[in-house]
């Protein structure tokens, strides 16, 4: 049930999506009509989004495995079907979906599940990160399993409707 609609396309405020749009239009979205509703926030929210998802040091992959299983753990039906079309798109895999949803024990489920449970990392798992991932990576790492459970937050306390046309990813079966 949507608590609170997404502005209508028409109304948006371009000002406000300027960090994410750089002046060109963008398609309709729920999750940014959403948004749209308080532009100051939007504008602040919009701009640390758009370093993660645009230009993080992370490689995409890793990114949107991070933004999955997020979402996955959130129960964020609207975050799982927009990432599960990137994800494919960044090389995501039917096996690594499988592990997401079943929170097998790969080092990027586990430190995204410590994050999420605990707000740190273990020693051993930031380690094993630190082998892997340089210091702008393990930032980006962490900053984007915060940044994406705030949107997970707030699209579920909203009642986030999917995009028309956007399958729920096998999200659905839950």
């Amino acid at each position: 049930m949507t608590r609170l609609p997404p502005v209508p396309y028409e109304e948006w405020d371009a000002e406000a999506l300027g960090p994410l749009t750089g002046g060109r239009k963008v398609p309709p979205s729920n999750a940014l009509g959403l948004l749209v509703h308080h532009p100051e926030l939007a504008r602040a929210f919009l701009t640390f989004n758009t370093h993660l998802l645009m230009r993080n040091s992370l490689p995409p992959r890793t990114r949107e495995l991070v933004i999955l299983r997020v979402a996955w753990r959130r129960r964020c039906r609207y975050e799982w079907a927009q990432h599960l079309l990137m994800g494919r798109q960044a090389g995501v895999t039917e096996a690594e979906l499988e592990e997401v949803r079943t929170g097998a024990g790969t080092l990027v489920n586990r430190a995204v599940d410590e994050l999420d449970t605990t707000s740190t990392l273990s020693d051993t798992t930031y380690e094993e990160l630190a082998k892997q991932l340089d210091e702008h990576q393990l930032m980006d790492f962490v900053f984007t399993v915060g940044a994406y459970g705030t949107l997970a937050m707030a699209f579920n306390s909203f009642g986030l409707e999917l995009d028309e046309g956007l399958p729920g990813g096998g999200f659905d079966d839950l």
